[in-house]
């Protein structure tokens, strides 16, 4: 076991799972991961493997079928597949998100109806929050749901959804007026719903539209696509929670745990990239000797490795809040900025270890280097963490004066 990225107090149970999930990252991930992402294909085997590992129910509580780990089990979890590859994190978070937004906000029916199968893999989930006119601005969102006897009718058009092909049950959040005088806050009008789906492209139910893929420069193989509702009939037990209005608590719960997620996955693939670096900088010489003799590529490793030391800690911290039960939006948005920046320059400085051969499709670095742009504004740019973390540090710190 290597000797950075370490977690203490774990359990023998979680240490067992991070055991077969790295040995599975280690011989069923890394040898294929290359070749698929060059080619943009979805890593079928690798989802079934994951499935039969049980790992789609990782946090999906025992009663309903799932192994009822902590968030913290979670993040160790996709640490270790993001250092595989990025984009099978990908698969299952937003599979999560949405579990747990479940398990968090459902109704009783609502849970029992969709979590045991949640656990087992047979229904994959996909949240939808953004659209093609905005971006952090969740309070911009313009799609509608309209109450229409028993039922809504869902209008508009929806951006960057992770497994929008693939999924077969999509949480979506939109605008509902009903019950909310003119002059509501934005955010206290919008309201989620559980849409079931057929996974697939074009018209995929009555109304709902997954026109296709989005060609991306990284982040391949998993599938991210636009949503166009028209006319999209969705009965009323289908809103989450049974009550409008909540969307917004709701979708920024499952963020919390989303940008824990992301921080793993900056953590993962820097993690990958230090052991890339460290690897070729003992094999590659250079005027005599191999280059990590060279006191200028032994500055690079030392402080490649300590931004991975300390991106793995503020994550875990992270991670461990929320499980307490704690407010945890300070340390998730601080984790998420500071493993996503520290993974991009981990990834840049291996690749400057590389030389020219890091240019090559031949070395897996060239990869890392097209993947570690997604982890900067996934859940939330830098920007908007910065200013979750300032306005959280000046209610932490007011001014008594």
């Amino acid at each position: 076991m290597a000797r950075l990225a370490q977690t203490a107090g774990l359990t023998d149970v979680q240490q067992e799972i991070l055991s077969t999930v790295r040995d599975f990252v280690d011989k069923e991930i890394i040898p294929v991961a290359t070749e698929l992402e060059h080619r943009d294909e979805y890593p079928q085997a690798i989802v079934d493997g994951l499935k039969e590992l049980g790992l789609f129910g990782l946090m999906i509580p025992e009663e309903y079928g799932g192994l009822g780990e902590s968030l913290l089990t979670y993040a160790l979890c996709v640490e270790e597949i993001a250092r595989g590859w990025m984009s099978v994190s990908g698969i299952i978070n937003t599979h999560f998100i949405v579990a747990y937004m479940l398990k968090q906000h459902g109704t009783q029916e609502q849970k029992d109806h969709f979590l045991p199968r949640m656990a087992a893999g047979d229904i994959r989930g996909a949240f939808s929050m953004s659209e093609p006119g905005l971006g952090s601005d969740v309070s911009a969102i313009t799609s509608k749901a309209v109450k229409d006897g028993d039922s809504y009718v869902l209008n508009g058009q929806k951006m960057w959804l992770t497994n929008g092909g693939t999924s077969s049950l999509v949480a979506v959040l939109v605008r509902s007026d009903e019950g909310h005088p003119e002059g509501t806050a934005p955010h206290k009008s919008m309201t989620t719903f559980l849409v079931e789906k057929e996974p697939g492209f074009g018209e995929v139910r009555p109304g709902l539209t997954i026109p296709g893929k989005i060609d991306k420069m990284g982040y391949k193989g998993v599938d991210t696509t636009e949503l166009i509702m028209d006319g999209l009939r969705v009965s009323a037990d289908r809103v989450l929670g049974g009550t409008t209005g909540r969307g917004f608590y709701q979708m920024m719960d499952g963020v919390e745990v989303g940008r824990v997620n992301v921080a793993a996955r900056g953590c993962g693939v820097a993690q990958r990239a230090f052991e890339l670096g460290v690897r070729y900088a003992q094999q590659r010489h250079t005027f005599g000797k191999p280059i990590a003799q060279h006191q200028a590529i032994q500055f690079k490793l030392a402080e490649m490795a300590t931004k991975v030391e300390a991106a793995h800690a503020m994550m875990v911290n992270a991670a461990r809040k929320k499980d307490s039960g704690e407010r945890n939006d300070l340390e998730a948005g601080m984790a998420k900025y500071l493993a996503s920046e520290y993974c991009k320059e981990v990834v840049e400085d291996a690749f400057r270890i590389h030389g020219g051969y890091g240019f090559s499709k031949e070395y897996e670095i060239e990869r890392l280097y097209r993947e570690a742009p997604m982890l900067l504004i996934g859940e939330g740019t830098a920007e908007i963490q910065k200013m979750i973390i300032g306005r959280r540090l000046l209610e932490e710190y007011r001014f008594q004066g």
